[in-house]
C-alpha cells in the first residue's frame, strides 16, 4: 500500500466519528491514541487499511454508512453537543432518525433559527466549515428599524471591526427592515457584529441555505435525511474542501460559526 495516499491520523479518527478534526488532534497530542499497540503523537502519521487504531483502549473503525441530516433549529436550542446549563440541544431532536454521534456542520447561536446540517463524518464536517472552502450560507435578517443600503454595501465591500474583516458575498434588500445576506467564511457572530457596529438592532436571524441544501418547507424542530442529489452535491464540496495540515490548525477559530 502507498502510505502517502493513506489518511492522516486526525482525518481517520474524524471519519470514524470519534470527534471533530480539532478534537482528534487533541486526542493524539494527549497520547490517548494507539496504532498497532504503540502510542502515536505525530499528527503526520498515516493509517493504512490493516492498521489497528484504538482511542483509550477502544477500537476505532471508519463509519460504514455516512449520514447527512438537515434540521430546522428553533430559537433557544444550542448547537453544541455538550451544554453545562442543561438547555435543549439540537442533537436531541435527531435521535429518532440516527442514534450515533453527529457533528454539526457550522453553528447557529441560541437565538438564531433555521437550517443546520449534521453528519457522522467528522472529516467532511471539517472540510465544509473551513474558510478556504467558501461554502455559501444564506440568512434572512430582520431588524427593528430600516436597514440603510449603504450599510449593506459596506458589508459587501468588506468592513474591519475590532481587527476582524467581515465581508458578505452578496445581499438582497426585501423590505426596509428585512434582507437576505450570503456569507462564506463562517466567522463567529458575523452578522450580529456587523449590524451592532451600525447600531442596528437585530430581531431575527434565520438561515435558509447551507451550500446546496435549502431549508424549504421543513417544519420547525423537524429533521430529514438529505436527498441523493443533496448528498452528491455535498460530496463534491467535500472533495473541493479546505486544505490539510498546518494551515487547517491555524484556522481553527473559524469553526465557531454562530450568527
Amino acid at each position: 500500500m502507498d502510505r502517502s495516499k493513506a489518511p492522516r491520523i486526525n482525518r481517520y479518527l474524524a471519519s470514524a466519528g470519534v470527534a471533530s478534526r480539532r478534537a482528534c488532534d487533541e486526542l493524539v497530542e494527549s497520547g490517548r491514541v494507539r496504532v498497532n499497540g504503540a502510542v502515536v503523537t505525530d499528527h503526520s502519521t498515516r493509517i493504512g487499511a490493516s492498521d489497528e487504531v484504538t482511542v483509550d483502549g477502544e477500537p476505532v473503525r471508519p463509519a460504514r454508512t455516512l449520514v447527512y441530516l438537515a434540521f430546522h433549529k428553533p430559537a433557544g436550542v444550542v448547537t453544541t453537543n455538550a451544554d453545562d446549563r442543561g438547555r435543549k440541544r439540537a442533537v436531541d431532536f435527531l435521535k429518532s432518525l440516527y442514534g450515533g454521534r453527529l457533528f454539526s456542520i457550522g453553528r447557529l447561536d441560541v437565538p438564531s433559527t433555521g437550517l443546520l446540517l449534521f453528519t457522522n463524518d467528522g472529516d467532511a464536517c471539517h472540510r465544509l466549515t473551513h474558510p478556504s472552502a467558501q461554502v455559501e450560507r444564506e440568512y434572512v435578517v430582520e431588524t427593528k428599524r430600516p436597514i440603510p443600503k449603504e450599510h449593506l454595501d459596506a458589508f459587501a465591500a468588506g468592513i474591519r471591526i475590532q481587527g476582524s474583516l467581515y465581508r458578505a458575498r452578496r445581499y438582497r434588500l426585501h423590505t426596509a427592515r428585512r434582507c437576505s445576506i450570503v456569507l462564506t467564511e463562517g466567522k463567529n457572530r458575523e452578522i450580529r457584529n456587523v449590524f451592532a457596529h451600525f447600531k442596528l438592532s437585530v430581531t431575527r436571524i434565520h438561515r435558509v441555505r447551507y451550500g446546496p441544501v435549502s431549508i424549504g418547507r421543513l417544519p420547525v424542530g423537524q429533521a430529514r435525511f438529505l436527498t441523493d442529489r443533496e448528498r452528491n452535491d455535498i460530496r463534491v464540496l467535500v472533495q473541493k474542501g479546505g486544505p490539510h495540515g498546518r494551515r487547517d490548525r491555524r484556522s481553527r477559530g473559524h469553526r465557531k460559526e454562530q450568527r
